[in-house]
């Protein structure tokens, strides 16, 4: 049995079409033959995104912005984690938790608060998105205060968000920000697993409350929810790519493949030394051999 080729292209959201998760797998034929094979699959992958990332880096001319979204257990922590292992350094991770008071004052698309956060050229920036204003609340769940239920119900109103993201995204596209945005695609029953496997591990239980299993009950009107925002915000410029998540070594395994191709694409290259940094090198040289 062969490493299953890996096309990010399959796992990319068509712009302006109508998306139903229903139709998108949670989980594929397994990518590698062993576990052993899967960590030297992305270890490669881990040393080639290092090594773009340095000539990213030493090009000065774009960021890259990766977006993760997906329902609770679905994994992004560690899909940041392991795929991003080599390039520590020049990172800042971003976590949008639930929305202050302040924030829920206002009708916002959750851009602002990206927008305090986003870094200049050289960076590659994770955004790791739980329960923000750009997280779309199913209809039937509860509310966060301050936004009323006119506002919830009205269509124009999200309509206007989603144009604002899109919006936002355009304008750092136009800033040579590359903006990449992965949704971590996980089953109604494998989150259940992981929920379990959480109150088996002392070491997790911090990360499971009632809270998360009242959540539970809403999974369709969240699915709808996910739906409408992947529809509506994935472009050319800052694609969605859905992630099946069910199997968190292939899902790793896709994320670094489609985060490769997003630094292949940006065509990077170590500037140009002009005949006076190489006078300059040739004195360093001089003064360095004695």
């Amino acid at each position: 049995m062969r490493n299953m080729p890996i096309d990010s292209k399959a796992y990319h959201v068509p712009s302006g079409k109508k998306l139903s998760l229903s139709e998108w797998p949670t989980a594929v034929p397994a990518l590698t033959k062993s576990k052993k094979n899967y960590q030297k699959l992305l270890e490669e992958h881990v040393g080639d995104l290092s090594a773009l990332q340095q000539l990213h880096y030493a090009s000065n001319r774009h960021a890259l912005l990766l977006i993760f979204q997906g329902m609770d257990a679905a994994g992004k922590d560690g899909a940041i984690r392991h795929v991003m292992s080599g390039i520590n350094r020049r990172m800042r991770v971003s976590s949008f938790k639930q929305p202050s008071a302040e924030e829920l004052e206002h009708d916002s698309s959750g851009a602002p608060r990206a927008v305090c956060r986003a870094r200049p050229h050289r960076h590659l920036q994770p955004f790791l998105l739980r329960r923000s204003t750009r997280r779309p609340r199913p209809s039937g769940g509860a509310s966060y205060e301050g936004l009323s239920k006119q506002l919830e119900d009205d269509k124009s109103k999200w309509d206007d968000r989603y144009r604002s993201i899109v919006d936002f995204e355009k304008h750092l596209d136009r800033n040579n920000t590359r903006v990449v945005k992965v949704f971590l695609h996980i089953s109604k029953e494998e989150q259940r697993k992981r929920f379990l496997a959480r109150i088996d591990d002392p070491d997790k239980n911090w990360k499971l409350s009632l809270a998360d299993i009242q959540e539970r009950k809403f999974w369709k009107e969240y699915m709808k929810a996910y739906e409408e925002c992947l529809s509506a915000t994935s472009t050319h410029h800052a694609p969605w790519y859905v992630v099946p998540a069910d199997n968190k070594d292939d899902a790793r395994l896709i994320v670094s493949q489609i985060v490769l191709d997003a630094l292949r694409e940006l065509k990077s290259s170590y500037p140009a030394t002009t005949q006076k940094h190489r006078a300059d090198l040739k004195s360093i040289r001089k003064m360095l051999a004695k």
